[in-house]
């Protein structure tokens, strides 16, 4: 079960593969919330049944109709790291498997029922969330797994044929320097507060552009328009474009010839790192072992302060504790801070030539 977005779908699917390599007899089903993750595995080789269900849209009543039409259907559950929810944790338990596997959290695991849960390892904060979801294959399989895969995501032909159709239209050439840019990321339970001021994009995509003649491609969500206009009408140069396209994957097909990516802690930062881009992440209050980029060249943007990180995943709303500045961590990260990072980046993998 992968309920919970589309970063945490994106970094399962290492487990996903290596799943299928050890057991490539079963059939393995994959059951998504949200749209986005569904994207995700779609066109992944290594699922047989890809299976939506919008628990939050549908209420009560019809999700657990839907919960008892698949009970008994399946001999192993997998709750997808993290999800550390009661309601996931019900579900897999409704549905009847007699395996159920799962991670035994440090925080609110009883109050979250996971002790429904009859597979489990403990959770630990040092290792990635990649890690810990392959972890959990192992303790199923009884077997150490030596290998670490990529994330993995499949675009089609005609996904790419969109991209290279955008950058015709845009008149965009191989020689070009392009520099995609996140402002965005969830908000639910207010994390809104990871993402870095739109204003402070703005400026550092001027910067970039006076002293590399890039190219800002600026993505996000449906629901990110506005924050993408906000960005680019302070931006002062006709080489910024809103990406806009009708599905995820158009828009990662997109990201694939960016140069280098810049965005907050976000979905879109594991889509770069399965696209395998040189990424700068500018992370405030998220604990960098669980979420950095995978797999792929990156940099970390933060003020590593002496409280972070604070914010591990989302059983709860996301706070912040320091009676001087609230969310200090993001707040006070400068474009100063930031342009040095991305510099640094830059020069190391000789991006601009």
């Amino acid at each position: 079960m992968a309920l919970s977005g589309i970063g945490d779908a994106l970094m399962f699917t290492p487990a996903l593969k290596i799943l299928r390599q050890e057991l490539p007899n079963s059939e393995i089903d994959v059951l998504v919330m949200f749209g986005g993750a569904k994207d995700i595995f779609k066109n992944n080789p290594n699922v047989n049944n890809l299976i939506h269900f919008n628990f939050i849209n549908e209420g009560t009543i019809r999700s657990l109709r839907f919960v008892l039409s698949l009970r008994k259907k399946y001999d192993v559950i997998i709750n997808v790291y993290p999800s550390n929810r009661k309601e996931y944790n019900l579900i897999s338990f409704l549905i009847g498997a007699k395996k159920r596997v799962a991670v035994d959290y440090l925080r609110m695991n009883k109050q979250n029922f996971g002790w429904l849960n009859n597979i489990t390892i403990k959770e630990n904060d040092s290792l990635h969330n990649v890690q810990t979801n392959i972890r959990m294959i192992e303790k199923l399989i009884d077997k150490k797994i030596p290998e670490e895969p990529k994330l993995e995501l499949f675009l089609t032909e005609e996904d790419l044929n969109y991209a290279e159709s955008f950058f015709q239209e845009k008149k965009i050439s191989e020689n070009d320097f392009i520099i995609g840019i996140h402002p965005g990321c969830a908000t639910l339970k207010n994390h809104i507060k990871r993402r870095w001021e739109p204003e402070k994009f703005s400026q550092l995509a001027n910067l970039l552009i006076k002293n590399y003649s890039a190219k800002i491609l600026i993505f996000g969500g449906p629901e990110e328009s506005e924050l993408k206009r906000q960005v680019k009408n302070n931006i002062h140069s006709d080489y910024t474009i809103i990406i806009e396209t009708d599905t995820l994957n158009q828009s990662s097909a997109i990201m694939k010839r960016c140069d280098l990516f810049i965005t907050n802690d976000s979905a879109l930062m594991h889509i770069a790192s399965a696209l395998s881009l040189p990424i700068v992440a500018i992370i405030g209050p998220t604990n960098v072992s669980y979420i950095h980029p995978w797999k792929t060249k990156y940099k970390i943007a933060s003020l590593n302060l002496e409280c972070s990180p604070c914010f591990f995943y989302s059983p709860k709303p996301l706070t912040c504790k320091r009676d001087d500045v609230k969310f200090k961590c993001i707040k006070e990260l400068t474009v100063e801070n930031v342009l040095t990072v991305v510099s640094s980046m830059i020069e190391e993998l000789n991006l601009f030539k």
